[in-house]
């Protein structure tokens, strides 16, 4: 592994591990770095299944007294049974829609123009949604009902489509539904867990010829990388919210994605060039 090859690594996973549970699209970023920093191809696929997991690893290091209690609990506690029940039917809908149109949205929506755009939309949404008076019926996660968590599910399926943002679009749900802004963050963050790791094992399985043993440190520094930067960024979500609303990640998000699109305007980058 060359310094360069590294650097790479190095880079893609900080901004991994960053913007997985922010709601400023994980997926979109990547697809700009990456074709700012030259890394793409079928190596790129690969390593962007693994620094994912090394993101959705640092998740479940956060929440693991949350994880255990509720293993624990599953045989007798109503609590567990209910909040395991919520987040399965969360994650059907993109276990579906996934399936079905996976391979098509990465064929034609997977390039900067697209994220740009969803960036910019998603961002005027989420003002939006900040702005309305807010009807709040579940204070935590136990107090979510299996309605809550189906019309959740529905809305992280908008993510598919990159710079939409996992995150975003279940935490925005969330408000829009009538969960709290905490319990909506950290709801998002564990319907991640199962959703995250049912792509990567897809996506693993799907493209398991790429992986190659040569890659090996190549994938090892990104993982790391992201799995600590993944553990900052969701500390820090979770304390910046305790005061703050979505505001700022919205202006971020239009800010950015007006840029992108300035820079492909004014023919200053080709990113319809760009394919990921």
């Amino acid at each position: 592994m060359d310094f360069w090859t590294a650097f790479q690594a190095l880079i893609l996973g900080i901004v991994e591990g960053l913007t997985e549970f922010l709601p400023i699209s994980s997926t979109g970023h990547q697809i700009i770095v990456a074709d700012l920093l030259d890394f793409g191809g079928e190596r790129a696929m690969a390593f962007n299944i693994i620094i994912q997991l090394g993101a959705i690893l640092a998740v479940v290091w956060e929440f693991r007294r949350k994880i255990i209690d509720v293993v624990l609990g599953l045989p007798t506690q109503r609590n567990a049974q209910r909040f395991t029940g919520n987040l399965l039917i969360a994650f059907m809908p993109a276990v579906v829609l996934g399936v079905i149109f996976a391979d098509l949205i990465h064929e034609y929506l997977f390039n900067p123009i697209t994220v740009a755009t969803a960036l910019v939309v998603g961002g005027v949404i989420m003002l939006w949604a900040e702005r309305r008076e807010h009807e709040v019926h579940a204070e935590s996660v136990d107090e979510i009902t299996w309605k809550d968590a189906l019309k959740v599910g529905f809305a992280q399926c908008l993510a598919m489509i990159p710079g939409t943002s996992r995150s975003g679009s279940t935490i925005i749900g969330g408000l829009l539904f009538g969960l709290s802004r905490k319990t909506a963050t950290e709801f998002s963050f564990f319907l991640a867990m199962p959703t995250m790791v049912g792509a990567a094992v897809y996506s693993g399985y799907k493209y398991r010829d790429l992986f190659q043993p040569a890659d090996l440190p190549v994938f090892a520094v990104g993982f790391v990388t992201s799995f600590i930067f993944a553990m900052i960024a969701v500390r820090g979500l979770l304390k910046f919210i305790a005061s703050h609303s979505y505001a700022a990640f919205a202006w971020y998000r239009i800010a950015f994605g007006l840029l992108i699109l300035a820079t492909w305007q004014f023919g200053w980058i080709d990113w319809t060039a760009v394919k990921a």
